[in-house]
């Protein structure tokens, strides 16, 4: 990755940096940035990231699951500038790029993780978690415990791998004794995870059926379409339990997208789509956010404006791809 890329021009009448949100500026400090999972679907994270970069909010502590660590540990290291960096890398990812096919010497994986770790290593990152500018978290999963596991130091790169192995289809990492793999599994949402590490509120960016009403399904579908049926029924059960878990104790505040069509999961050809969509719906919903204490705060249907505490809502997006 080269240092000459600029953010791309997105439309805010807010020079950058300025810091205009009130709702920003009433959390209570550490201020935890959670970055969930989601695959091809984090690009939004970086229409996200330009909408808080443009209001000039820096955290104090970024906690990332899956593709969520990825872009959040760049997030950590380049702070207040890390939008444009995650721009360059995702208008220019291709699949092949991510799920490289090719001998492995074992059968753990589909892919291998090549295209990952030439990824990470072009991402300007330092060697160890430490090292980052800010105090950084991965979330990955014990494959035999099925516990959360919580990277907060040592090897970056292996803790990104581990965070990212979705099971089956890349390899799992063995770590401290540990094989680990996405931690997605167990926290797609990584909210108690940042709670854990001190926060005293959390902003949530992240993608998936943690924003999308569930629409009606013809039990009469295909055998696929009700299994992807019962696992998006599972996954948000979680992400849901787990918001309002620490939404009881610290204001929790969940940044829309505003993304309607969503592509499909090996699809990285609208990545410019999703980063300009998601940092208008982000800044628009940012200028009007207002915090009272603890409680869930999200957009609460099409008119992206923010709901109280002990209000909790959801976005009106449709049911995304995972």
């Amino acid at each position: 990755m080269t240092g000459d890329m600029g953010p791309r021009p997105l439309s805010s009448s807010r020079p950058p940096g300025e810091p205009t949100s009130a709702g920003l500026r009433a959390l209570p400090r550490p201020v935890a940035v959670v970055v969930g999972a989601g695959g091809v679907l984090g690009a939004a994270h970086v229409g996200v990231g330009y909408a808080l970069e443009q209001r000039g909010f820096v955290p104090d502590m970024i906690v990332g699951t899956s593709v969520g660590a990825l872009n959040g540990a760049i997030a950590a290291a380049h702070p207040e500038r890390a939008a444009p960096w995650l721009d360059h890398v995702w208008t220019q990812l291709r699949r092949r790029e991510v799920y490289s096919l090719g001998h492995l010497s074992s059968r753990a994986s589909i892919f291998t993780d090549r295209g990952l770790r030439r990824l990470i290593a072009r991402a300007g990152l330092p060697s160890r978690i430490e090292q980052l500018a800010v105090p950084f978290t991965a979330v990955a999963m014990d494959l035999d415990t099925g516990a959360p596991v919580l990277l907060d130091y040592g090897d970056l790169e292996s803790a990104l791998l581990a965070s990212a192995a979705i099971p089956g289809v890349l390899p799992p990492v063995d770590r401290g004794g540990r094989t680990l793999v996405d931690g997605g599994v167990v926290a797609y949402v990584p909210v108690l995870a940042a709670q854990q590490a001190g926060a005293a509120s959390v902003v949530v960016v992240a993608t998936g059926p943690e924003s999308s009403p569930l629409r009606p399904i013809d039990p009469r579908r295909s055998a696929g379409v009700i299994a992807a049926r019962a696992g998006l029924l599972l996954l948000r059960h979680q992400i849901e339990r787990d918001l309002h878990e620490v939404s009881q104790h610290i204001p929790t505040v969940v940044l829309p997208t505003g993304i309607e069509a969503w592509p499909a999961p090996w699809d990285f050809g609208h990545s410019q789509r999703l980063i300009s969509t998601a940092s208008h719906t982000a800044g628009r919903f940012l200028d009007g956010l207002h915090i009272s204490g603890p409680g869930l705060y999200r957009v609460d249907g099409p008119s992206a404006t923010s709901a109280g505490p002990g209000e909790p809502s959801t976005c009106s997006t449709v049911e995304a791809g995972l």
